[in-house]
């Protein structure tokens, strides 16, 4: 009888002990080149982000305390000389300021706490009223930049044919939600061809903001080039976390859960990189700015939040296609929903994954900066959004890009309408309890399938 060993020699296969500490590395490239990447990543992103704003260590040095913000009516647009006075819990003045011709305002505070903001009606122009008292109180947290939003009245709404509220909170949500889609389309895809619950992908909305906010601002070019160029900046940071990071950890066999933490992680890391080079405060691009409202009948909105749903909507039906009728879109939905026969099927999975990450990076980048563009931009945007984006995903259904889509509108629009009977403060809290009763009564979301687990 031939034993097996002799069987093994004659094919030209030894069986040899393995070494102590040594790891097999099927097709895989050498530690050196690995650590080579992960290098580089971290020093093409720094080096990056580190050039466009030559402030950045004065922006680490003394983030602060601030309150800011805008008053604007439809009619009127900024207006500009408002008396604003901010005092501390205790009655001591902070500062009195007057609103620029943007009107925009700012005042420093001397820590954390809770301070009262007051606005001096007799400075608004005539026929523009407040829609709530003259004062108001508002909590700064630590570090923390706070905007304070004033409401005003000018008598546009609710006559001669002007704004219907709910019609008006319906349009907002439809504009909101197709901005959550926009990033939340790659989120869902990433999660459909690898299996990570990415937390760091608030932060590639937050990159593609502040990448096109240096270029607008500081560079001097326009917000339409500024955009392309972000899309480009947020592609190419999908791909160097494709394959500097999660590529390598899969091969290794890292686990669902540890990717998971190694994702929070991550989005910890990059978001308050962000916060030492670009800073705490909110600002505006330099285009598009003071745009008053164009009434439409039952609902009012400015030129550039129309212009955003429409090229968020037009962008969304290019993805769309590119899944329905391109080769590598097919792949895409191979591989989303089964890697393994898509690999024995001849496809290239991690090419797939690779451009996966790519696209949800250029869309996620551009879902920044339509977001920048009617919200202002700063540093944590991203991480504010990122609740809202697992909600749309898991409510449409996890791992489908339409999923996401349909998901995505339904939370928008639910959150902005729930500001019919909460405050607007908690809106955001109706797009979670949305999410909750759904998955109760149908938990693999609305486009998902049943699955057995166990």
């Amino acid at each position: 009888m031939t034993h097996p060993t002799d069987r093994v020699r004659r094919h030209g296969r030894r069986s040899r002990p393995a070494r102590a500490g040594a790891r097999p590395r099927p097709g895989g490239p050498p530690h050196s080149g690995l650590t080579a990447l992960r290098l580089l990543l971290v020093g093409v992103f720094v080096a990056g982000l580190t050039a466009l704003v030559p402030g950045a260590a004065h922006a680490a040095e003394d983030p602060g305390e601030r309150l800011f913000g805008t008053l604007q009516t439809s009619v009127s647009g900024p207006i500009e000389g408002v008396s604003i006075e901010v005092a501390e819990a205790s009655g001591a003045e902070v500062d009195t300021v007057e609103t620029d011709e943007s009107g925009r305002w700012s005042v420093d505070l001397p820590g954390p706490g809770d301070y009262t903001v007051t606005i001096d009606e007799g400075d608004l122009p005539e026929g523009v009223t407040l829609n709530s008292a003259t004062t108001r109180t508002v909590t700064v947290d630590e570090g923390r930049e706070q905007g304070v939003l004033i409401g005003l009245n000018d008598g546009s709404r609710n006559s001669g044919g002007g704004s219907i509220r709910w019609v008006e909170l319906l349009v907002s949500g439809l504009r909101f939600g197709l901005l959550i889609a926009m990033a939340a389309i790659g989120l869902s895809l990433i999660f459909g061809t690898t299996g990570l619950v990415n937390f760091a992908h608030g932060e590639l909305v937050t990159i593609g903001a502040i990448v096109a906010w240096f270029i607008n601002v500081g560079g001097g070019v326009p917000l339409i080039a500024a955009a392309l160029l972000a899309m480009l900046v947020g592609a190419g940071i999908g791909a160097l976390n494709e394959l500097a990071l999660w590529r390598p950890l899969r091969r290794r066999g890292t686990g669902l859960v540890a990717a998971l933490v190694i994702s929070i992680a991550l989005s910890l890391l990059l978001r308050y990189l962000y916060q030492v080079i670009y800073g705490g405060r909110s600002n505006a691009f330099a285009d598009y700015r003071g745009q008053r409202t164009v009434d439409y009948g039952a609902f009012s909105m400015t030129n550039k939040d129309l212009t955003s749903m429409i090229v968020a909507l037009a962008v969304l039906v290019l993805v769309a296609l590119m899944l329905q009728r391109t080769k590598m879109g097919k792949a895409m939905r191979a591989v989303s929903d089964n890697r393994d026969l898509a690999a024995s099927s001849g496809i290239d999975v991690n090419r797939v994954i690779l451009v996966v990450w790519m696209v949800g990076g250029a869309l996620a980048a551009l879902g920044g900066v339509l977001l920048g563009l009617s919200d202002e931009v700063q540093w944590d945007m991203g991480f504010r959004l990122l609740l809202l984006m697992f909600a749309g995903v898991t409510l449409g259904g996890l791992g489908t890009a339409y999923g996401a889509l349909i998901g995505s509108i339904v939370v928008g629009v639910f959150v902005q309408m729930s500001t019919l009977v909460i405050p607007n403060d908690m809106k955001y809290v109706g797009g979670l309890l949305l999410l909750i009763v759904i998955l109760i009564v149908r938990p693999q979301g609305i486009l998902g399938s049943r699955a057995r687990i166990g």
